[in-house]
């Protein structure tokens, strides 16, 4: 008996129920078979847009602004009655040139249309005319009394550095050596102040405190190796 009353009530709830409009309904969102096959229909006898029907149009040529904006120029010259400006030495007219990397020097053409043998000839003759030869003349002899020359000494000996030749007596030689050394700028100089004080067989400044006449370790070998070769 329960069962049967709820159903009698389910039924009358749904008898009640107001229908739900359609939300597309009359805006052309119809989608009945008879509304589909007419939109079928339609678009079948419409004919469709050939696909370069739009890339056959004539497009208008393109302007470059720079040579637009140079045309302009002149009409508005025209225009104002100004006479345009003419080449003149001090405005010369832009020269073309077919191959601005090439100097005049360089260019075959350029220099076979204004040089000829005759004139490599002459230009050479004034060449050779002004070819002044300059005769040798004699090394002048050195004069007496100059200062020693340490070439020559590293050549007249043989010795190597360190055999001692001659006899060095005096106290601290040592300590003096490495002070007076010191005070040249370099061995040759050290060599020539050692000669021109009475050297080798003198040494007042403990400059060669070995005895082997070469002061302050001067090396005479790279004047003999250059004199050999």
């Amino acid at each position: 008996m329960r069962l049967i009353f709820s159903a009698l009530a389910v039924g009358a709830l749904v008898a009640c129920s107001p229908k739900v409009p359609d939300s597309a309904s009359g805006i052309g969102f119809d989608n009945s078979s008879q509304a589909q096959q007419a939109r079928d229909a339609a678009l079948a006898g419409t004919p469709l847009a050939p696909p370069l029907a739009v890339s056959e149009e004539t497009l208008a040529p393109a302007v470059d602004p720079i040579l637009a904006a140079g045309a302009s120029l002149d009409e508005t010259a025209a225009n104002s009655g100004v006479a345009p400006v003419q080449a003149s030495p001090q405005n010369p007219a832009p020269v073309s040139l077919n191959n601005p990397g090439i100097s005049d020097e360089n260019s075959f053409e350029a220099v076979a249309a204004r040089e000829t043998i005759q004139s490599d000839a002459e230009r050479i003759a004034a060449n050779q005319a002004q070819y002044e030869v300059i005769a040798p003349t004699e090394v002048p002899d050195r004069v007496e009394g100059g200062q020693p020359n340490i070439v020559q000494y590293a050549l007249r000996t043989s010795h190597p550095v360190g055999r001692k030749l001659h006899n060095r007596n005096g106290f601290n030689l040592r300590n003096r050596n490495l002070r007076n050394c010191a005070t040249y700028a370099s061995a040759d100089q050290a060599q020539i102040d050692f000669l021109a004080m009475g050297g080798p067989q003198r040494d007042r400044k403990a400059l060669d405190p070995d005895g082997d006449g070469y002061a302050c370790d001067w090396n005479p070998a790279p004047f003999r190796s250059a004199v050999r070769n």
